[in-house]
Parts: structure tokens; C-alpha cells; sequence
């Protein structure tokens, strides 16, 4: 896909990621086509313990009677990111569901969004969250290779 395509390209890049899902799903109920690139480095605010701790008690749930046959539980960036999104759309109406084939998610940046124009939105950027001492703030990428995705390169601290 180029960049003629969508209307917006988001950078996530810095952007917390609660904030930045929601504008993206207003604009996609809007019928605005959506890309998100650098997914990896969107932020989840909080202690890095108490956020990982919480995505390590849902890989936890199973089902009784199959647990091979699910849930599956998602572990790469880009899905953690379209399943915030698809949490804050109406997916059981037509409009939701029609409104989530507009969006897409990209880990790193894509060859055609290199010179894209890309939406600002500082207003969600995460240099508020800084602590004093240490960040109070973690991002999906190094989220999901604590959850054992393993196809991003220096994500270990």
C-alpha cells in the first residue's frame, strides 16, 4: 500500500498508547483510512513491574476442557497495538467492524512512509511521564519480548 492510500499516518513513536488508539478509533468510525507505524515504541504508562505482571496473568487464561485450542494470546507489537484500537470500537456493529478494515499497523517504518506526511500529536507524547529518577513508562516492544516475542532486535534492558 502507498501513502496516496490513507489519510492518516500515525507515528506511534513516544505516543501513549491508550490516547493515541482512542483518536484512532474516532477517526476510523469518521471513514478515515488509518496507518500506524513504529508500533514498537508506543508506551504503556505505569511501573514496568505492575504492567508486565498484568500481560503475564492473561497468557495464564485457558480453557477448561482444551487448553491447546485457546484463547491464543497475541505477543507481537503490532497486534497489541490493533487489538487497543479494536477495543475501543463498536466491533459488534457493521460500522465497527467496517471501521477496523481501514486500519493498519506496522512495526518499524514502512518503505512508502519514509516522506509520508505524518499526523503531530504531541499532545500524547510521553515526556510528561518521566519520574525523577527512573521512567514510569514501558513500550510494547519490550512488553512483547518479555511475552516471548522474539522478532525485534535490541529491545533488552
Amino acid at each position: 500500500m502507498t501513502d496516496q492510500q490513507f489519510d492518516i499516518v500515525v507515528d506511534a513513536s513516544g505516543l501513549k498508547l491508550g490516547r493515541m488508539a482512542s483518536y484512532v478509533a474516532k477517526n476510523l468510525l469518521l471513514g478515515r483510512r488509518v496507518a500506524i507505524i513504529n508500533c514498537e515504541k508506543a508506551v504503556i504508562s505505569g511501573s514496568k513491574h505492575d504492567i508486565l505482571r498484568k500481560y503475564l496473568k492473561r497468557l495464564e487464561i485457558r480453557g477448561q476442557s482444551r487448553p491447546e485450542k485457546g484463547p491464543k494470546h497475541v505477543r507481537r507489537p503490532d497486534r497489541i497495538v490493533w487489538y487497543a484500537v479494536r477495543g475501543m470500537l463498536p466491533i459488534k456493529k457493521h460500522k465497527g467492524r467496517e471501521a477496523l478494515r481501514r486500519l493498519r499497523v506496522y512495526i518499524g517504518t514502512p518503505d512508502w512512509a519514509v516522506n509520508a506526511e505524518r499526523v503531530s500529536l504531541q499532545e500524547f507524547h510521553v515526556d510528561r511521564l518521566k519520574g525523577k529518577y527512573i521512567p514510569r513508562y514501558v513500550t510494547v516492544g519490550w512488553i512483547s519480548y518479555q511475552l516471548g516475542y522474539r522478532g525485534l532486535k535490541n529491545e533488552r534492558k
